[in-house]
């Protein structure tokens, strides 16, 4: 019998070590053997978030964790989201509902009261699941921040959980990672380590072996497996940007570019078009210029009257001016499809100092940042060029804008189901906006979208099914990679298929 009546903690020696991807690749693992598993990160820093059925925010990684255990995504998933709206300050989210904005010192006292939700919700999954995937964050090792830390080993210590350390050896210096993170703990944050998992590895594993023995003698920590690196997987990113562009993608496709500004958030609302076959999409470090495109689509911000000074700032005002100039179409998404309209406002101050700033101009929009943030799953009828495709989305924005003219989607009102409209299409057609981030993961919403932009053909393109894709590649990889035995006992591997 598989035993599963503990949690696992997965933390990294460093960000983007690959606890994300860890925690989803074994959710799914226990998840197809009728295991019911939920993942956890009690505390999480990223800009792209998601929104749960019951309207609260989350980081996106737990929301695609909880796609890979086959579980609907709740704020408990991840009670405390920070969110940063600028260099040294950050939304705090609690539970999935915004409180205030903090510098960082102010939230290293405020951690001192965060643990008591975070164990709140931690032992509300336990009550709800068999097994909890908890993810920390950053490193352990970071002694400056150990005060009150809620999100490795002080809560390991608290919940009283096992912790294995994973590290990319993409990165090099894996060893001396693993090792200085071990000696950076306490001799009770060592003892609940059982283990460290090697990730990304290139090559022959037997070029490898010397220095696993060499780990294993030095710590007394077995080394747990050693995952390949794994090419071609659609995974959402937490905050990471791939600006690389692919090579095999050809230049007469259709090209799309989205500028990325300082405080871009929810850029995974493009994963949709970076795997289209039809598609190159192109994203614009800040201040490069932009490349010729057939459609240029201004992302979310999280601050948007300060994002959209940097875009002026950088001259991408003008070139987006001389690329509707020449022909182009421009779509926005939430802070884009702001920018675009005639004037934003923030009165109160909530994303920066007081301000009221001119738009880009090109829609009827005007804007408004309030207290209160909008957040809602939504499910409507996208309507371009006398076609209509059904579409999804989700709304995570400060701001209230009131509009003048044709919009986009439609839906039906969930408080009183009469039907409502969102975004706008400006009077020649050639820019279009909407607070909805996730158009592009419907694919007929998607095909529409690209044909209203120019793509003759356009093709559809399921991204929920490359997610679920490359999940289960994933977990294979992990199956055939890790002693899972050790991780759960019980555990056997599904029959061969040879």
């Amino acid at each position: 019998m598989l035993s599963t009546d503990k949690a696992l903690m997965v933390q990294g020696t460093t960000s983007d070590a690959g606890k994300s991807v860890l925690v989803a690749g074994l959710g799914r693992v226990l998840a197809r053997r009728g295991i019911s598993v939920a993942p956890f990160k009690s505390q999480n820093m990223a800009l792209n978030s998601a929104v749960t059925k019951d309207g609260g925010e989350i980081g996106r990684a737990q929301a695609f964790q909880a796609f890979a255990c086959g579980v609907e995504p709740t704020v408990h998933m991840n009670p405390i989201l920070l969110k940063p709206n600028s260099d040294c300050a950050a939304q705090i989210i609690v539970q999935g509902k915004a409180t205030e904005s903090m510098d960082a010192i102010g939230f290293q006292s405020y951690k001192a009261f965060a643990m008591t939700p975070v164990m709140e919700s931690f032992n509300i999954l336990q009550g709800q699941f068999d097994t909890i995937l908890i993810e920390g964050a950053g490193s352990p090792a970071e002694v400056n921040l150990r005060a009150n830390d809620i999100a490795n080993m002080g809560f390991a210590e608290a919940a009283d959980v096992p912790v294995i350390i994973v590290a990319d050896i993409d990165r090099g210096g894996v060893f001396a990672h693993l090792t200085g993170t071990l000696d950076c703990l306490s001799q009770s944050e060592q003892d609940r380590v059982i283990g460290f998992v090697i990730n990304r590895f290139r090559g022959d594993i037997k070029l490898l072996e010397p220095g696993l023995d060499w780990l294993e003698k030095k710590t007394g920590k077995p080394v747990i497996g050693v995952i390949p690196y794994l090419q071609g997987l659609m995974l959402d990113a937490e905050d990471a940007i791939d600006i690389k562009q692919s090579d095999d993608k050809e230049s007469e496709l259709f090209n799309i570019v989205v500028p990325v500004y300082p405080r871009v958030s929810n850029h995974t609302d493009f994963d949709a078009l970076r795997m289209h076959p039809q598609v190159n999409l192109q994203f614009v470090r800040p201040g490069d210029p932009l490349p010729s495109a057939d459609l240029i689509v201004l992302p979310g911000s999280k601050s948007v009257i300060s994002d959209l000074a940097s875009l002026r700032e950088y001259g991408w005002d003008k070139q987006i001016a001389k690329h509707l100039r020449y022909g182009g179409k421009i779509a926005g998404i939430c802070g884009g499809y702001q920018m675009l309209g005639q004037c934003i406002a923030d009165p109160y101050g909530i994303e920066g100092e007081p301000a009221a700033v001119d738009g880009l101009g090109y829609l009827q929009c005007e804007t408004t940042i309030e207290k209160e943030k909008v957040l809602t799953q939504k499910t409507g009828t996208l309507t371009l060029l006398g076609q209509e495709a059904a579409v999804k989305g989700y709304e995570i924005h400060m701001g209230v804008s009131v509009t003048s003219g044709q919009s986009p989607i439609s839906y039906k009102d969930e408080n009183n189901g009469d039907l409502s409209f969102d975004g706008l299409v400006s009077e020649d057609n050639v820019v279009l906006g909407t607070y909805w981030h996730g158009v592009f993961d419907s694919p007929d919403a998607c095909a529409l979208l690209l044909h209203w932009a120019g793509l003759e053909n356009a093709k559809q393109s399921n991204l929920e099914a490359l997610r679920e894709k490359s999940i289960d590649a994933l977990a294979d990889a992990l199956e055939a990679s890790l002693d899972l035995e050790l991780l759960f006992p019980g555990f056997k591997p599904f029959p061969s298929s040879t």
